[in-house]
């Protein structure tokens, strides 16, 4: 079984794990930038930044990434484009948004369905830090795996698709990854027709099957110093690689690598009985018969 297949089923697992207990746990804090307030000011002066920002037209659904589609080759040597899968996460997502803030540049997060209706107060914040968010399916499911009907494949998809929209209150990038990287051929088609484009890697970091910070510093650098530019593969929902962060960007700039930004000419369009579907499943937005604001329902009596 291929690494990135058995990593599917690892963060499948995960989130009906933590399905199943997110109602006894408490969410750790957040940190990063209000929503609605995109940094734009650098305060570090030797900081990684962004050596350019790209845009790309996705009609009929262009494939970046050379491991599965070798038509569009944008970047220049030693340029990188930063990309971030399986958000958004507590603590890990937060984590990475400072790095990046730190080194004043830009990355392309591929969150997961779920994970945005679990924690929308994160994913708001890459969006107010000026980032690129497309979309990683609603549950991480590998879409090539059997017995799975294309319809599923199609809900999969456009589930996670709303779940992103609704999460972020605005439409994200018609940018999607496929978990796993599998891509079945009738998805990309079907992908194409709803012009989205198809990410995937020039390299992946297999950052998932690290311990330790250094082994995925290690990881990127050896690769990127093989093909010498590329679209690199990590996940904001691994702790190791949130730790890892700084250091790497730190490394990259001393190293000469230039990150290129990533951003869409149009937003995705979602499609109604898919976000019916979302809704229907969102427990936050259950219904009830009062609209009035909290102030005038709860008021304190005593105490402080």
């Amino acid at each position: 079984m291929r690494a990135s297949v058995a990593y599917a089923l690892v963060v499948s697992a995960s989130i009906a794990a933590f399905g199943a207990a997110q109602a006894q746990s408490t969410k750790p804090q957040t940190t990063g930038a209000a929503p609605g307030t995109a940094a734009t000011t650098c305060n570090n002066p030797n900081a990684l930044g962004i050596a350019r920002t790209v845009e790309i037209d996705t009609t009929g659904g262009p494939g970046f990434g050379f491991e599965h589609f070798k038509q569009h080759d944008f970047l220049k040597n030693g340029e990188v484009v930063l990309t971030f899968d399986d958000g958004p996460w507590p603590v890990n997502t937060p984590a990475v948004l400072k790095a990046l803030a730190e080194q004043c540049t830009k990355a392309l997060f591929f969150p997961i369905g779920k994970h945005a209706t679990y924690y929308p107060e994160i994913l708001k914040q890459v969006e107010a830090a000026g980032h690129t968010i497309g979309s990683h399916t609603w549950s991480h499911q590998d879409l090539s795996k059997k017995g799975m009907t294309i319809d599923q494949a199609k809900e999969e998809i456009e589930k996670g698709v709303s779940a992103v929209r609704m999460a972020l209150d605005a439409p994200e990038a018609p940018f999607f990854r496929f978990p796993a990287l599998r891509h079945p051929p009738e998805l990309v088609t079907y992908l194409g027709e709803r012009n989205i484009a198809s990410f995937s890697t020039d390299m992946d970091s297999f950052d998932f099957k690290a311990r330790k910070p250094d082994q995925v510093i290690k990881s990127v650098l050896a690769k990127l110093e093989k093909h010498g530019k590329g679209i690199v593969l990590m996940h904001d929902f691994q702790h190791a690689t949130a730790e890892a962060l700084p250091e790497l960007l730190l490394q990259l700039k001393a190293k000469g690598y230039k990150v290129v930004h990533v951003k869409a000419k149009d937003k995705v369009q979602t499609i109604a009985q898919y976000d019916e579907m979302v809704r229907k499943e969102d427990k936050s937005s259950l219904p009830t018969l009062s609209q009035r604001p909290t102030a005038s329902v709860v008021r304190t009596i005593e105490g402080e």
